[in-house]
Parts: C-alpha cells; sequence; structure tokens
C-alpha cells in the first residue's frame, strides 16, 4: 500500500534529520554554544540563540509526556482513526510529537504517561522515511 498521509517539508536546515531517518537513526540537532537538544530543526538555538547548531545520532528511546485519541483526521490520516497522537520526551532532552504504535486507541486507559517508548522508520517512498514511536517494555 502506497504512504498517503503528509510528508513535512524537508530542506537544508533539517537535511541531516531526514538522511539519518533514511538509514534507521534518529539525528537530533544541539548546540555547542550551551549544549541542548533542541527539537524541532532550527537555525538558531531556541535556548541561548547561538547559531552553533550540531547534529546527534540520538538514542532512540524517550516516554510518553502525554497522549491523545484522533476520533478525526484529513490527508490520509483519515482511514487510520481511532488513532492515538502522543508527546514523546526523548531521552536527550526536548520533546518530540509522533503517532503512537503498539497501544489501544478503544483502550486509552491502559496508555501509560511516562511509559518507555522506542523510535521505529516507515519508507513513505524511497527518499523519505517517517519516524513513529512504540510502546515497549520497560
Amino acid at each position: 500500500m502506497a504512504y498517503d498521509k503528509p510528508i513535512p517539508p524537508q530542506g537544508q536546515h533539517n537535511k541531516p534529520f531526514w538522511d539519518g531517518v533514511k538509514e534507521g537513526k534518529l539525528m537530533l540537532p544541539r548546540c555547542t554554544s550551551c549544549n541542548n537538544v533542541h527539537w524541532y530543526p532550527r537555525l538558531i538555538c531556541p535556548h541561548c540563540h547561538a547559531t552553533d547548531i550540531e547534529w546527534i545520532e540520538a538514542s532512540g528511546e524517550g516516554r510518553i509526556h502525554t497522549y491523545a485519541v484522533q476520533h478525526r483526521a484529513f490527508g490520509g490520516w483519515a482511514e487510520e482513526v481511532p488513532y492515538v497522537t502522543a508527546f514523546i520526551d526523548l531521552n536527550e532532552g526536548d520533546r518530540m510529537q509522533t503517532v503512537l504504535r503498539g497501544v489501544d486507541p478503544a483502550k486509552p486507559e491502559d496508555i501509560k504517561i511516562g511509559a518507555k517508548v522506542k523510535v521505529e522508520f516507515d519508507a513513505a517512498n524511497d527518499d523519505t522515511h517517517i519516524p513513529f514511536w512504540r510502546v515497549v517494555e520497560d
């Protein structure tokens, strides 16, 4: 089945991220001035406003910060409802939004804040892979 969901824009400012996910690696921007990781990619550190950004390979692990069950959607996601979106607290710091896997949207009471998650990647096409997060055992 063809990938029919929206693909985020790609450009020079986030090229290391897209190159990494294609290889199965989660790459994150880190400021070399204050050493903070930040998500989403930008050219200026949101913590100290420096422009000295490097890219690091992340662990691909984190924990659920919060979640919501989606019952309405568009742009390729309508066929997936209900599904769970979540904010993930990355082990390296900052937070990433995702569609959460390994959970039953019909049983949101089983989804635990703080549950451990691991990143996985889907091929949208030959050049683009999309990260998703899956609940894993602690």
